[in-house]
């Protein structure tokens, strides 16, 4: 059935009991997003052009509306939109009660519910409220411009929208006070103008019902539409309009299947990308089809497979394990350090299958650096690589093993080249992804994840642009010295690059200086680094095409045993033991050892407390015990400090301290990761709080078990990051006391 609402619902502060709002479970439950819903993508621009064509009595779009009672994930409105924020800060306690879901049209009412009650980074939607000139603008143009502008710079005759929407009184007297705050005199048709933009205003977001949607009613009728045939009816209407990407179609079938999705998807992003680079959800849910065997063709029908996503869920702590893992090897032991470094995280694809299938045999395998820096280098894994990666998986499952030689046989036969020349590594130039490539094999020394962006290093040419262009050859058809020497690939070439930090780059570095000038100053060691020649005849831009000469000899001497021979540095990966990696067990799981009774002093797990008088008291004593501290995991730890709650889960372990509080250690995440209750003084303790939630905010659905009535949902909790076992005794000892 078709229905409409009034925009007043959204505008207006106080509306009509009998109106459906926005984020208000009070009124016929409420309008609320799915959690099978993409992020809001529109930008500013577009919210303003909404208002405009409402304000010119366009229609806009119905929407598809499913009212249900099922215990369905959801998440309210954002009213204060930020780029990037979580989508999990917004959902809210699951309940069995009726309420309207939003499955097509989000953007729209999520852009008139920010403009008419919230912000956009920051800024509030203004209204000029001289505008609207009916003989001044054709119809593909803005008519009545809208802006979202920060409060202390929206200067007349920009006014706060909400304060027009919302004024209580008649139009025509807002019209005659809005014509009065001009600070010059308008004429009348001016401000005529102005109210009658007050009336339209008052008419469009206040009075007419201008909102209408289909509506899918499971309410009166429970057995009209189930779940799997919401989500279905979810994915057909947003196949057309702004169209949702492969991923967000993807990660709404998980999303139905599993409710803590999205935080875990949160989670493990944020852990990957916390030293520089940039996952994404497109690579990890493509990685999800490979390890499971539906092949790396990302396609939305594999998903709609109610086994494959079973799997997922079954299999999460293993797949963000490998790939964990995979992204630990690189940064450790291949120096690709950045995103800007990595050409292919598709070419990341066969390393996380291997480190996925083959546990046992990744912490020893060689070779595995050769392989990641040739194809990164070569680009092997270039514009549609889907079936070369299928190749790829199955050679390994054949072989049973990570064999480079074999591995470059299937890329080859698949028609790409992994061949290196001199001439095309010395083509690899300024403003390629190769160039922070090679740069990160021999800049070891740099930091490449500064805590400020824009103190990374920069790539700067040795000789200035403008001082090569300077140089010109005679012309014969003109008879002079007209043309370009140095085009620009000959001043791009790698040759001519080299690596510096922001403070060398800045103002007062080195900018426009040329090297004759530059490397005066320096010593051997900065010229080692950098692999300049060390003649400094070679600095000046009479001499660059034999300077270039030179260093292009130190660059093949030093970058091709990288590339082409297994490189000395290359260690095997840091990786767990087979036992750590049973084929039901998880990374980081408890390490059940019995303390010795005789000579280790700690107290049992029988509620009793460890005491520490001093910061690192407790390290001091596990040190001196007759079983290393070291040795024990995150949760053997707390096992001998705290009493368990209760047998912990495949995620989470739970434990009590003496006073009642609660503490929960995250058993999949790769750092040690705790959940705690609220407690004073959490931002000066000296750990790393990462994350504060309030009553209302999802939290991992473990925590909503009868076992930690104070850490689940309804209670505020707190995330922590700890760096090893030692900081976590620490902690312990904090917590208790706080």
């Amino acid at each position: 059935m078709i229905k409409k609402c009034s925009l007043a619902v959204i505008g207006k502060v106080s509306a009509p009991a009998s109106r459906i709002q926005v984020n208000n479970p009070e009124h016929q439950g409420g309008f609320w997003l799915p959690n099978i819903q993409r992020p809001f993508v529109w930008h500013d621009e577009q919210i303003e052009r909404l208002f405009d064509s409402l304000m010119r009595d366009y229609p806009i779009s119905t929407m598809l509306v499913w009212r249900t009672e099922s215990s369905i994930r959801c998440r309210r409105f954002i009213d204060h939109f930020q780029p990037g924020i979580p989508l999990s800060q917004y959902q809210v306690p699951e309940n069995d009660k009726p309420k309207m879901l939003a499955l097509d049209g989000q953007q729209r009412l999520q852009s008139l519910f920010i403009g008419l009650r919230g912000s956009y980074d920051g800024k509030q939607l203004f209204f000029n409220i001289t505008s609207g000139d009916l003989d001044s603008s054709s119809p593909d143009e803005i008519r009545f411009k809208f802006r979202f502008l920060k409060p202390a710079k929206a200067i007349y005759p920009w006014i706060l929208f909400s304060d027009i929407v919302n004024f209580k009184g008649l139009p025509n007297d807002l019209g005659e006070e809005l014509a009065d705050r001009s600070p010059t005199a308008l004429d009348k048709e001016t401000i005529d103008r102005i109210i009658r933009n007050v009336w339209q205003v008052q008419q469009v977001f206040c009075n007419q019902e201008r909102i209408s949607y289909q509506l899918l009613d499971s309410v009166d009728n429970p057995k009209a539409y189930t779940e799997n045939e919401i989500v279905e009816i979810f994915i057909r209407a947003n196949s057309g309009g702004t169209q949702l990407s492969k991923s967000d179609l993807l990660f709404s079938l998980l999303n139905s299947a599993w409710e803590e999705a999205d935080v875990q998807m949160e989670s493990l992003l944020e852990e990957l990308n916390a030293g520089g680079y940039k996952f994404d959800r497109d690579l990890v849910l493509k990685t999800c089809l490979v390890l499971l065997g539906k092949g790396a063709n990302y396609d939305v029908g594999k998903f709609r497979d109610e086994t494959t996503r079973a799997r997922i869920v079954e299999n999460w702590g293993r797949i963000s394990a490998a790939i964990g893992d995979v992204r630990d090897f690189l940064r450790n032991h291949t120096y690709v350090r950045s995103h800007h470094a990595l050409t292919s995280y598709n070419g990341l694809l066969p390393l996380i299958y291997f480190r996925y299938h083959y546990p046992d045999k990744w912490s020893g395998t060689q070779g595995l650096a050769t392989f990641v820096l040739r194809v990164m280098v070569t680009q092997a894994f270039s514009g549609r690589p889907d079936n070369l990666i299928n190749k790829l998986t199955r050679q390994i499952d054949v072989d049973k093993d990570f064999k480079v030689p074999r591995l470059f046989e299937v890329i080859r036969q698949d028609g790409r080249s992994l061949e290196l020349t001199d001439e095309t590594l010395l083509a690899i130039g300024y403003g390629s992804r190769q160039i922070h490539l090679l740069f990160n094999l021999w800049y070891r020394q740099f930091d490449y994840q500064p805590a400020f962006a824009g103190n990374a290093p920069q790539v700067d040419h040795i000789f200035p642009q403008s001082a090569l262009k300077r140089v010109k050859e005679y012309n014969p058809e003109t008879g002079r010295n007209s043309l370009m020497r140095y085009p620009a690939p000959a001043r791009d070439q790698l040759a001519n690059c080299m690596l510096l930090t922001a403070a060398e780059n800045g103002p007062g570095g080195k900018g426009g200086r040329l090297p004759s000038e530059w490397f005066a100053e320096k010593g051997r060691a900065y010229l080692d680094m950098h692999l300049i020649p060390n003649d400094p005849k070679l600095w000046n831009v009479d001499h660059y095409d034999d300077f270039i000469k030179a260093r292009q000899g130190l660059l093949l001497e030093r970058l091709m045993p990288i590339i082409h021979e297994l490189p000395d540095w290359e260690e095997a990966p840091d990786s767990p033991t087979p036992t750590d990696i049973a084929s039901d067990a998880k990374p980081n799981s408890a390490l059940e050892l019995e303390p010795d009774q005789e000579s280790d002093p700690r107290p049992k797990a029988s509620g009793e407390v460890c005491q520490v008088t001093t910061p690192g008291e407790c390290s001091s004593m596990a040190k001196n015990s007759s079983v290393q501290l070291e040795t024990l995991s995150a949760e053997g730890v707390l096992a001998d400090f705290l009493e368990r709650i209760a047998q912990p889960t495949k995620y989470i372990a739970g434990f009590r301290t003496p006073e009642g509080r609660e503490l929960a250690l995250e058993r999949e995440a790769s750092t040690i990761t705790l959940w705690s209750e609220v407690v004073p003084g959490a931002e000066e303790s000296g750990f790393m709080l990462r994350r504060r939630y309030d009553a209302t905010k999802s939290r991992n659905s473990n925590l909503k078990s009868k076992n930690f009535p104070r850490l689940k949902m309804g209670n505020p909790v707190l995330m922590w990051k700890l760096a090893d076992t030692d900081e976590l005794l620490d902690f312990i000892n904090w917590y208790q006391q706080a």
